[in-house]
């Protein structure tokens, strides 16, 4: 019989910097292990003050540990744990030990739905496994002893293990850049088109699948669980004013985001950093609500959307708004987020002020403007229909040519007014 239940142990290292209270810390270890389906036998949190290099916390806490584990029990420890401490401790207790990269990446690894996620999961593990190789050979080690330059039996299991283990990364990496090569290629299509892109980006379980179904259809598996969705899913919407856009639901971010991840997910994340508008979707029931707007917000600049790319690109939604029990909650989220859109993705309410929030995005930087372009310049309307949104050419015996109705662009209306300066635009009022 294998693992059947698991102890969840919360470290609170008086030298982490982090703002959130040890028991939120601790409940949201819990429900990372409860979404890989594992029944919590007991949870706690342990203040620590020093660290052991050995083992991280203390010998009286492995002793209370050691009366409830036996080897049907995982431990998780919701903290980074160095190879050594993680094979010290399985030793001592008896039971299978992680951390809290571990369980992520083990959560990542039953999401995944696509040959691309697999693969991103995948190399994300052997990155992690690579850096862990010290657990499966220091007992080698120790059987031979002494110091010289020439290494023993495990180092030199250590490096074939490495070796097969970059092989397998570089096999993985091969197969990741045809999958960015394919999604450019639909992206470009897109951007051809001139379908604009909206990315939900959002704290794990803030509710952007909801809101994605909400709002396309989908059948994106909403449940309330930690990152329900891993696959980004993309859906064209027509808006109420007529304008198609294209919906992206993307991977939710978390505290302690593991690096492995963000770096193996890279493709996958691109569709954040390309998207032409981003929606923070939030959680305004968490009592973290700040703080995990600030993990979103952290995650997006290491991704290269620095603080002015955010503050031109990102609409701030507030969901889960019918779930709010304190109405001073609302109100801080309000001071601090002026702008932003409340709404229940679940109850369906709040949705004229998030369209016409979108719509007032994506109208703020546009012309509608009247341009008779002579048949004679095919190349003007051309680069019309390539840089802008026709809306209608019709006829124009007078003119020789065609009425275009086109928007365009603050920038797009400068370039072609420049290129072809004997044509003028006429700002159309409707």
């Amino acid at each position: 019989m294998g693992i059947d239940h698991a102890i969840v142990l919360h470290p609170d290292l008086r030298e982490d910097a982090s703002s959130r209270p040890a028991d939120m810390m601790l409940a949201e270890a819990v429900r990372l292990v409860e979404a890989i389906g594992l029944p919590v036998q007991q949870s706690f949190s342990v203040r620590i003050n020093t660290p052991r290099a050995a083992t991280l916390i203390g010998a009286g806490v492995i002793e209370r540990i050691n009366h409830e584990a036996d080897d049907h029990s995982l431990l998780v420890i919701n903290a980074s744990l160095s190879p050594v401490q993680q094979r010290n401790l399985e030793q001592q207790l008896g039971c299978k030990v992680i951390d809290r990269t571990a369980l992520i990446l083990e959560i990542f690894g039953e999401r995944a739905s696509t040959n691309a996620g697999r693969l991103q999961v995948e190399l994300a593990a052997l990155t992690f496994q690579r850096s862990r190789l010290v657990r499966s050979w220091t007992h080698l080690e120790r059987q031979r002893g002494g110091g010289g330059f020439l290494g023993g039996p495990g180092e030199r299991q250590i490096e074939l293990d490495r070796r097969m283990l970059d092989d397998q990364i570089i096999k993985i990496k091969a197969e990741l850049r045809e999958v960015v090569r394919t999604r450019t290629i639909q992206r470009q299509n897109r951007q051809r088109n001139e379908t604009p892109s909206i990315a939900l980006v959002g704290y794990t379980n803030a509710g952007k699948s909801t809101l994605f179904n909400t709002l396309t259809g989908a059948g994106v598996l909403s449940q309330d669980m930690l990152f329900a969705t891993l696959d980004p899913t993309m859906r064209g919407l027509p808006l109420p004013s007529g304008r198609t856009v294209i919906f992206a639901d993307t991977v939710g971010f978390i505290s302690q985001l593991p690096t492995e991840l963000v770096e193996a997910f890279k493709s996958t994340l691109e569709e954040v950093v390309e998207a032409d508008l981003l929606l923070h979707v939030h959680d305004a029931s968490s009592p973290m609500a700040i703080e995990e707007a600030k993990d979103v917000h952290d995650v997006m600049q290491s991704l290269g959307l620095n603080d002015e790319e955010q503050y031109r690109r990102v609409i701030h939604v507030f969901n889960k708004i019918d779930q709010v029990t304190d109405p001073d909650q609302l109100l801080i989220l309000k001071q601090r987020f002026p702008q932003a859109v409340m709404l229940s993705a679940l109850k369906e309410t709040g949705f004229d002020d998030f369209h016409e929030a979108i719509e007032d995005y994506f109208s703020a930087d546009e012309n509608p403007v009247l341009i008779n372009v002579p048949y004679s310049m095919g190349d003007a309307r051309s680069w019309l229909f390539e840089h802008g949104h026709m809306k209608t050419a019709e006829e124009n015996m007078e003119a020789d040519g065609e009425t275009c109705y086109v928007i365009l662009s603050d920038a797009n209306l400068a370039r072609f007014l420049s290129r072809w300066p004997k044509l003028t635009a006429n700002h159309f009022t409707g």
